[in-house]
């Protein structure tokens, strides 16, 4: 998702350094100025953008590790952090104070929206951090995202979008185990699934991102559930919501049942890097052959 939304950070007129460890990312983004390191990316610069797979990568960058400093010791304090990463609150909460520390402001900002998000510019964004903060890039997640929250204070953006994710967990499985049922009795998916978007039963998944194949030439579903976001992606996110329900004692029965059904189709369909919407390998086997 980097590369599309630094392009249009690039489309709206901002000056760009990228850096990703895979050197054909940065390649994509026109305009950009490729850097050898994350050190080189983040000197001398006014705002800083993140995004990296989990907390420890994260704290690793910014306050280093193995005896050596993170990037935070090499930020200048005027500099605006950015991390679109989807990680702990815990994590955000312990970078974000050693930000502020050294005077540095620092924004969890979690993204929804998937890399068609990130192409379109449409992306949701759900930050925590100072309010103030914000209001002074609110330019840069506007040249992004469509919808831009302020969750509350260091950490929200990554309680709320955990929440969300758990929640699309849901939605998806329940939406593939219908698809299935419908399927198995003889009803065409495309037909059932325009029934059930004007019924009760309607939700993002049947709107724009059927699991399905076959019904929505725009879906993972229709490219073999390539690309999109990965099943694997979606298990880190449903044990970040196992592990902040046990912090609280929150009951989350279904995101339970959703966190093992992903995990059952991962092993059983050797499905970590296909998109979660392949769950609907677990109902309907047959799609495989």
């Amino acid at each position: 998702m980097g590369a599309p939304m630094a392009s249009n950070l690039i489309g709206a007129g901002h000056t760009l350094k990228v850096f990703d460890l895979v050197a054909e990312t940065m390649a994509r983004v026109e305009g950009g100025q490729a850097c050898s390191s994350g050190e080189e990316a983040a000197e001398d610069v006014d705002v800083l953008i993140s995004m990296l797979p989990a907390g420890q990568h994260v704290r690793a960058l910014y306050l280093g590790r193995n005896g050596e400093g993170g990037l935070l010791e090499k930020l200048l304090p005027s500099t605006v952090v950015i991390d679109c990463s989807t990680i702990d609150a815990a994590s955000a909460q312990t970078v974000a104070a050693a930000a502020e520390d050294r005077g540095i402001s620092m924004l969890d900002a979690p993204v929804s929206g998937g890399v068609g998000g990130a192409e379109a510019g449409t992306l949701t964004f759900i930050i925590g951090g100072d309010e103030a903060a914000l209001a002074k890039v609110r330019p840069i997640f506007e040249a992004m995202g469509a919808n831009i929250f302020h969750a509350g204070a260091s950490g929200a953006g990554q309680i709320a979008k955990i929440c969300n994710n758990m929640l699309l967990s849901v939605l998806m499985t329940g939406t593939a185990e219908a698809l299935a049922l419908g399927v198995d009795n003889g009803l065409d998916p495309a037909v059932l699934s325009e029934i059930m978007k004007v019924s009760s039963g309607g939700n993002w998944a049947l709107n724009v991102y059927n699991p399905y194949p076959g019904v929505m030439a725009t879906a993972p579903a229709a490219r073999g559930y390539t690309g999109g976001f990965l099943v694997d992606l979606m298990r880190k996110d449903l044990g970040l919501a196992m592990q902040t329900a046990l912090g609280t004692t929150s009951s989350v029965p279904m995101g339970a049942l959703a966190n093992s059904l992903f995990q059952v189709h991962k092993d059983n369909n050797d499905a970590g890097q296909l998109d979660f919407s392949s769950i609907q390998y677990l109902f309907s086997p047959d799609l495989k052959e």
